[in-house]
């Protein structure tokens, strides 16, 4: 009997102890900013932890220094059962491990707090002081109990504080090994890692003699089976001399600088690691011996990034291709910390950033990057009309996907003057032919010493019949711009309202609905249900219609009238318009259209990228339509933040994910599995599609609630949810509204007659 009593116990204790272990809050944030304990050397991690350092030994390392003295703090409520809401939590901060470790919350103890905010929830202790480490933990209740304390996590704050800065992680390096090696003549071995990176090398060499020199060559792409020396536009290669030792000795080989992108205006590589360039391939010549795998290290910089955080996969192996593809370059693209163009020039621009940020946000848990980006470039905005009013989309993106209101406050004013509201006619619509009205006091309220000009699309032509922009005309009152300032002047109303400032949103709010007006009355032909490109102009093109309609201007009655036109020109665009021609398509609800570009195939597509063996996006569909194109460009990658918000329909309805939509569009598809990272916790969904029925299961995280649309595929006879009949409401176009479900796992069936 006492041997059973013990065993009992045992079991008990193990129980108990595995539910503790679920029961914390994890994914710990401070200042949007995870992992913040890591500590690095020359960007490879080091086992050593912040509690054993002293304050000098912090020199040797990178951290992501915390550079607000008054950061905000999030963490993941762990999903005990169905329904699981936030009730209160209890943050305490201390400047020791061993008071850390008793919860004594010596600089810090917010007592219990009713609430259900689990994201940017701020700290109201005293600032926090520079140089200094410090360690937090949090519990909470929820409605099925109190939790155990989560884990401790240590950060450090940065030499020089402010109440609100943007923090970030350092740069970090991988190591790389090749995927294949191949003799392709006696003195010459092609080398290939399977994909590009920024990167530089490492090659442990053989030599007999002193003094005996080979050469080694870097790139992008390969032909015939061998490095191509001579490849298109400014994808990259280089060759070096190096000269060997007697013996076996390990040379770097460090790209030289490039005068383009390491200019005044270029994001430069830190001081602490090698500069990079983008290479796949490697090929060393004049060199006999064999080389082994481990003799070649590829040492690739990127921004910490989890490659397993967001996951797709459906029965279409094109979509799936792209998917990997798009995923893959905002990882590698990574490289500089701030968002560039490619590397050509390595320049922050609105356009790329837009795209790349929401491409981030949906391939891993991670935001710092993005607001560091945002606010470089209200500092530092560039010349095209429609990207300075951009800076509001992307402003407004950040505080949605983390709750965090923080740089919308800080930067308010500067928003305010990027929505060009200085350059509004009588008509209501702005134009920027006038330069009179740039006036030196415009220029210097958005920061940008010179005059902004139209843009509509890049390249602006091409080297095929109807060129990127679709032959659009510049006119004073441009269609596009107009569509991109009705954007901002709504974001910046609800940017008002946030930060108290209800005049302001009121005045807002009727200046938005007047230029809409006036927008549809002057720039919608209404017999032939189409937009023009400008007032001036009878021509018609694709961006003068995707981009209202994807920027909400358009009017709902209209919408299918002004898709016919869309679908009638195809992909006339850019890989950059493409982010919102996809949008538009997708908000209109055509799912058909939205997949057929998806996983076209011909030469601009994004499969025609995969066909040609890339690994990171291209700036362009193809290098016959950019003569100076390169291949590592993340404006490229618009399905990997299509694919999770459009297609399977995930987007955040309230700011940090606390209510969220699932609404798929998957036209054909008839499976498809998918993980979408929220600053909330993953979201996982499951799709089965045929002739007789249509299933998902989703997952749910804690705190949370999603509004679920299924798509209608026939005609519904009966609707399950968790496995309960339910009333078949059709909402949207073509849509069977399932209401709101909160957290944990839930199904969902139509069944078809």
């Amino acid at each position: 009997m006492k041997r059973l009593f013990l065993l009992i116990l045992a079991t008990l204790t193990l129980s108990t102890f595995s539910s503790t272990v679920q029961n914390r809050p994890t994914g710990l944030m401070i200042d949007l900013v995870t992992d913040a304990d890591a500590l690095y050397q020359k960007g490879y991690r080091a086992e050593v932890k912040m509690q054993d350092l002293s304050n000098e030994e912090f020199s040797r390392y990178q951290y992501a220094a915390i550079r607000s003295s008054r950061p905000t703090l999030g963490w993941i409520v762990p999903q005990d059962k169905g329904n699981t809401k936030q009730e209160s939590y209890q943050i305490v901060i201390d400047e020791s491990y061993e008071d850390a470790r008793q919860h004594k919350g010596k600089v810090w103890n917010s007592r219990q707090v009713k609430s259900n905010q689990s994201s940017a929830v701020a700290y109201s202790g005293n600032d926090l002081q520079p140089n200094k480490t410090y360690y937090w933990s949090v519990r909470i209740t929820t409605n099925h109990g109190k939790s155990r304390w989560s884990d401790i996590q240590a950060f450090r704050t940065a030499s020089s504080l402010k109440p609100y800065a943007v923090s970030y992680k350092p740069l970090i390096r991988e190591k790389d090994y090749p995927k294949t090696i191949k003799r392709i003549a006696p003195r010459t071995t092609f080398i290939d890692f399977g994909k590009a990176s920024f990167a530089s090398l490492e090659l442990t060499l053989q030599c007999d003699k002193d003094a005996d020199t080979i050469y080694v060559a870097i790139g992008e792409d390969a032909k015939d089976g061998q490095i191509n020396a001579k490849p298109h536009g400014t994808v990259r290669y280089y060759r070096y001399p190096l000269i060997l030792k007697r013996g076996k000795h390990t040379y770097p080989i460090i790209p030289a600088d490039d005068k383009r992108n390491t200019g005044a205006q270029a994001v430069l590589v830190p001081e602490y690691l090698d500069q990079v360039a983008p290479m796949r391939y490697c090929q060393i010549e004049n060199y006999e011996p064999a080389i082994a795998q481990s003799d070649i290290v590829r040492h690739s910089t990127i921004y910490p990034f989890n490659l397993d955080a967001a996951h797709f996969l459906s029965d279409n192996e094109t979509l799936n291709a792209v998917w990997e593809l798009c995923k893959y370059t905002i990882k590698a693209t990574s490289a500089f910390g701030i968002y560039v163009d490619g590397d050509r020039e390595r320049i922050p621009y609105e356009a790329d950033a837009l795209i790349n940020q929401l491409c981030h946000y949906t391939t891993d848990r991670e935001y710092a990057m993005a607001r560091r980006t945002s606010e470089y470039l209200l500092q530092h905005p560039t010349w095209p009309t429609e990207w300075i009013l951009q800076a509001l989309i992307i402003a407004w993106n950040d505080y949605m996907y983390t709750g965090d209101l923080r740089s919308i406050e800080a930067n308010y004013e500067t928003l305010k003057a990027r929505t060009l509201r200085s350059l509004r006619r009588e008509n209501h619509l702005i134009s920027t032919t006038d330069s009179k009205v740039q006036s030196a006091e415009f220029r210097q309220s958005i920061k940008f010493n010179g005059n902004i000009r139209d843009i509509v699309d890049w390249p602006r032509c091409g080297d095929w019949p109807h060129g990127e922009d679709d032959h659009y005309h510049l006119t004073p009152y441009n269609t596009v711009v107009n569509a991109f300032h009705y954007q901002a002047l709504v974001l910046l109303e609800h940017m008002a309202q946030l930060t108290g400032r209800k005049q302001e949103a009121e005045q807002l709010h009727k200046e938005s609905a007047a230029l809409r007006k006036a927008f549809n009355t002057l720039l919608f032909d209404n017999e032939k249900g189409v937009y023009r490109d400008g007032i001036e102009s009878d021509h018609v093109s694709l961006h003068s219609n995707l981009f209202p309609l994807a920027l909400g201007v358009a009017e709902k009655q209209d919408y299918e009238r002004i898709m016919d036109y869309i679908r009638s020109r195809g992909l006339v665009c850019s890989v950059y318009a493409a982010q919102f021609l996809m949008d538009a398509i997708y908000e209109s609800r055509d799912a058909d259209y939205g997949l057929q570009l998806l996983t076209k195939e011909d030469d601009r597509s994004w499969y025609n990228m995969v066909r040609h063996g890339a690994t990171m996006t291209y700036e362009a569909w193809d290098d016959k339509f950019k003569n100076n194109q390169d291949w590592n460009h993340a404006w490229g990658a618009a399905p990997a933040n299509i694919i999770p918000r459009r297609l399977v329909g995930v987007m955040p309805l309230k700011a940090g994910f606390e209510h969220f939509s699932i609404h798929p569009q998957t036209s054909t598809l008839n499976h498809i599995e998918a993980t979408v990272p929220t600053i909330k916790g993953e979201i996982n969904i499951e799709i089965n599609n045929s002739s007789k029925s249509y299933i998902l299961k989703t997952t749910i995280p804690a705190n949370t609630t999603a509004e679920v649309v299924l798509p209608l595929m026939g005609n519904a006879k009966e609707l399950l949810i968790d496995g309960q009949k339910a009333e078949i409401k059709h909402s949207l176009k073509n849509g069977i509204d399932c209401g709101t479900i909160t957290s944990g796992e839930h199904s969902f069936e139509v069944l078809y007659e």
